[in-house]
């Protein structure tokens, strides 16, 4: 764990899909044929967490949603890059217009459209219900599943990890 807690000191940006990981992976149709989702408040507190902190967080997912845009957009994630057939060349993208280096990402995903992406950030997590070859790469499998916690659960642990939790909590509590 000392290892980790090393690695989740250089973090800078905190990267995610959203079926699987925001959500809990279900797709919801109404009556009329529209999309719903689910997203958890517990993670959006996680995510403004990290903002707080100074932690930037993107979105990356192959679906395209206008909840996602609107649950970004409330959350102020700066980054929101919906239908990526190539999330490794889309990830790259984003990295040569933010210049980050992928040692300081950490990116949370759930199946194997993650997989490419998850094998050279410095940071790779997954969620218990992920599939062997994405647990196998990952450097952390989240105790909540996805759209039940699990990045607000990896929020928490990187700004401990960080020493600015305490700060940030300060926020709400004076």
């Amino acid at each position: 764990m000392e290892n980790l807690k090393e690695i989740f000191s250089g973090i800078k940006w905190f990267i995610m899909d959203v079926d699987g990981v925001l959500t809990d992976g279900s797709i919801i149709y109404d009556s009329e044929g529209r999309e719903l989702k689910v997203f958890s408040v517990k993670d959006g507190m996680g995510i403004t967490l990290l903002h707080r902190a100074g932690i930037k967080t993107a979105i990356i997912t192959s679906r395209n949603s206008p909840m996602v845009q609107r649950r970004a957009g409330e959350l102020g994630i700066i980054e929101v890059i919906q239908g990526a057939r190539d999330k490794l060349e889309l990830y790259f993208r984003l990295k040569e217009k933010e210049g980050f280096s992928d040692k300081e990402v950490l990116y949370i995903g759930d199946d194997y459209v993650d997989l490419p992406v998850m094998k050279v950030v410095g940071l790779p997590v997954t969620v218990p219900d992920a599939p062997v070859e994405l647990k196998d790469t990952a450097l952390y499998v989240t105790k909540r599943h996805g759209g039940k916690g699990a990045v607000r659960e990896v929020a928490e642990m990187l700004l401990k990890a960080q020493g600015k939790f305490d700060e940030v909590i300060k926020t709400y509590t004076g």
